[in-house]
């Protein structure tokens, strides 16, 4: 991540250098016309500042009241356009579950977006990744949507994660019998393919979870085992630019699973939870209950994996 910083600092210096005394419109024009990749690794600086402003926020948990499903008052247009047209879809309880050491401050914008398209009962969900394994975590994920179900009255409900969040909900979901409760699991460069950055974190450090994201790892490998008749849609979206997880690593690959896979261009592991596109593309998803995932234009499918390295050239 030091590296990543660094290399938006000399590559950003080039395009603000005279910041003092360059008019606004033409720094506009400089940032404008800067690579792609350069525009990538401002986005993410500033997608990572803002967590960190929210962070301290974040620590605590926190629990939305649950509105009157059936009243208008107060909505603005869109609000009301999708209680009018779709109450079930409204209605439907959306979780939104963060990954390793991190908070709900991660879903900030997100989470503010869901509510001003009408979606009605959207929670964040803080859990002690910091200090417990996938399993655990998942039971916990369980009880917290058999407890937002219950408050609110549907037997199923959404869940959005982001990074490891997507591998606890996926384990909720594929082997703790969640596929009866989660409608669609949308996951954010989440690790489904594992990340070789795991690998540079020593074998003598007793740290399962990292373990766990290294590729072929037993997590993985449960995860990738049968689950026929599995009932949940999954969309798994990762950013073109991410380099803790690789777009062809975010991207779901299940032969039981009915998966949707998206990349964003132009955006970092941190500038995928915090883009509107994204947001406008999740709720998208979300409004329609029935039939596959259906994405807006203007993503792209992710690369293929590439060809695993033989376990004497792996690192670690």
């Amino acid at each position: 991540m030091l590296n990543q910083l660094g290399q938006l600092g000399n590559a950003a210096g080039r395009y603000t250098r005279n910041v003092t005394t360059a008019p606004l419109g033409v720094l506009t024009r400089r940032i404008g016309a800067a690579p792609a990749a350069v525009r990538g690794l401002v986005t993410e600086a500033a997608s990572m500042a803002t967590h960190a402003a929210f962070y301290p926020a974040g620590v605590r948990p926190a629990r939305s009241a649950a509105p009157d499903p059936y009243s208008l008052a107060g909505l603005a247009p869109l609000q009301r356009g999708l209680l009018v047209g779709n109450l079930t879809a409204a209605g439907m309880p959306i979780l939104l579950v963060h990954g390793l050491v991190d908070n709900r401050s991660i879903f900030a914008r997100l989470q503010r977006t869901l509510r001003r398209r009408g979606f009605r009962h959207v929670e964040t969900l803080n859990l002690p990744l910091y200090a417990t394994d996938v399993p655990h975590a998942a039971l916990m994920l369980a009880a917290a949507v058999t407890d937002v179900c219950a408050r609110t009255g549907y037997h199923q409900a959404h869940i959005v994660a982001h990074s490891l969040g997507g591998l606890v909900a996926r384990y909720y979901v594929q082997c703790l019998g969640g596929d009866e409760r989660v409608h669609t699991l949308v996951t954010l460069g989440t690790p489904h393919g594992g990340t070789r950055l795991a690998h540079l974190v020593p074998r003598v450090v007793p740290y399962r979870l990292v373990a766990s994201l290294r590729p072929g790892s037993p997590l993985l490998t449960e995860l990738a085992a049968p689950v026929p008749g599995c009932r949940t849609r999954f969309l798994a979206v990762g950013g073109g630019l991410d380099s803790l997880v690789r777009p062809e690593s975010a991207a779901l690959r299940h032969p039981d699973l009915a998966a949707r896979n998206v990349t964003v261009p132009g955006l970092g592991h941190h500038a995928v939870a915090f883009n509107g596109d994204v947001a406008h593309g999740i709720a998208t998803v979300l409004a329609r209950l029935d039939g596959p995932v259906a994405w807006p234009a203007g993503s792209a499918p992710p690369p293929a994996p590439r060809p695993s390295a033989p376990s004497s050239e792996r690192p670690g």
